[in-house]
């Protein structure tokens, strides 16, 4: 277990430039009208189906149908919690079709001197040379910190993949996602929430790529000269490891896992002709249980659930001609959960930090970038009691 807020130097002044503070800017409330109304309330969020599973210790999970975009059932859907990797479904949401498969890229030094100590590594080595093919199999399968790091660089670098994520998520209408890394590592501020991470697996499931590596259950990867090493994906519910039996129908899409996230997942299934998204957020207990309850949910969506009426709905993106929808204002929800305030709840992982939304090819402001470094290092400072593994 490491020191999930240790940076180095390059890691820091990289991440200062893509996240300077906006003064007197408390983060928005977690409660929001996306999706409707009934999506922002606490308490579980069901209508016309009986039969949920009574076990389930998430703090926040989301039933919803993926060709129809129903929310089916929900509970804190907009609850803003630290995502660890899930977040990498926006990182493909937002690059994977910037460079075709075929590419090669030689990998360097640099390319990986931001990789925080403790992220699960697909092991990329530089001086090796990988086709782009390769490198998302290292994203997807072995969820590989080390190869969105180098896809980042050459994508124009950290910073620029970060500011192009957060247009992205708000493009997609994902208002509680707050981007700092493109890998999910944690860092103060990073948040996302089970309705915004369904929203990333629904338009990400649309691309036949996207689809096709989240199903892969293994994969050759080059070792260097004409050496490989298999990789397997680490989604329990596909491979059916750790004493699980895969999932009927499982297609993807993306696990999750830091000390301090603890478990999320987002899984899709299809069973005659129905694809159904479950987004689990942060259960009680470890190891296997984020996929029990995802389980417990996708057999509920299938059986019972097929009569339940939409609580909610996964919006459009805006340039698909989605409508906007605007967040409620602080405190205009009874129960809703999250932070509101310059305070924001610790415990929900939200801080003062936000990021300077624009789309690709926006310019970071660098004004006052000593002070925010400075700012910056006393936020990982404060950080030092979290560990994290990396997944």
């Amino acid at each position: 277990m490491r020191d999930s807020s240790r940076l180095t130097r390059r890691a820091a002044l990289g991440l200062t430039a893509a996240a300077l503070p906006v003064a007197a800017a408390a983060p928005a409330s977690a409660a929001t009208a996306i999706g409707g109304e009934r999506l922002a309330r606490d308490g579980i969020q069901t209508s016309g189906a009986t039969g949920l599973p009574k076990k389930l210790t998430a703090r926040s999970w989301l039933v919803a149908d993926h060709k129809t975009g129903e929310v089916l059932a929900s509970y804190r859907a907009h609850q803003r919690l630290a995502p660890a990797s899930t977040l990498k479904m926006l990182f493909a949401d937002t690059v994977l079709g910037k460079f075709e498969r075929t590419r090669t890229y030689r990998v360097t030094d640099a390319d990986l001197a931001d990789v925080p100590s403790g992220s699960s590594l697909v092991g990329v080595k530089p001086g090796i040379t990988y086709t782009v093919h390769q490198l998302w199999q290292g994203v997807f399968l072995r969820s590989g910190n080390d190869a969105v790091h180098v896809l980042s660089h050459m994508n124009g670098g950290i910073a620029k993949t970060v500011a192009e994520m957060q247009a992205k998520a708000k493009d997609l209408q994902a208002l509680d996602t707050h981007v700092v890394s493109p890998d999910g590592f944690d860092h103060p501020g990073q948040v996302s929430s089970a309705y915004d991470l369904t929203l990333f697996a629904r338009h990400g499931l649309h691309d036949d790529d996207f689809g096709a590596y989240c199903a892969t259950r293994t994969a050759n990867f080059p070792a260097g000269g004409k050496k490989t090493f298999q990789i397997q994906n680490t989604d329990r519910l596909l491979t059916g490891a750790y004493g699980l039996r895969p999932y009927t129908g499982m297609i993807g899409v993306k696990n999750g896992y830091t000390s301090h996230a603890g478990n999320t997942f987002t899984g899709a299934a299809t069973r005659d002709g129905r694809t159904l998204l479950v987004t689990v957020m942060h259960p009680a207990n470890g190891g296997n249980e984020v996929y029990k309850e995802t389980e417990a949910l996708l057999d509920w969506g299938f059986g019972k659930g097929s009569s339940a009426k939409a609580v909610g709905t996964l919006v459009d993106p805006l340039s698909e001609g989605g409508a906007s929808a605007s967040p409620t204002p602080s405190g205009g929800t009874k129960g809703a959960p999250g932070a509101t305030g310059a305070a924001a709840s610790a415990e929900d992982g939200t801080s003062p930090w936000r990021l300077l939304e624009g789309a690709a090819g926006t310019v970071v402001l660098l004004a006052g970038g000593a002070f925010a470094l400075r700012r910056r290092r006393a936020a990982v400072a404060a950080a030092k009691s979290r560990e994290d593994d990396g997944s």
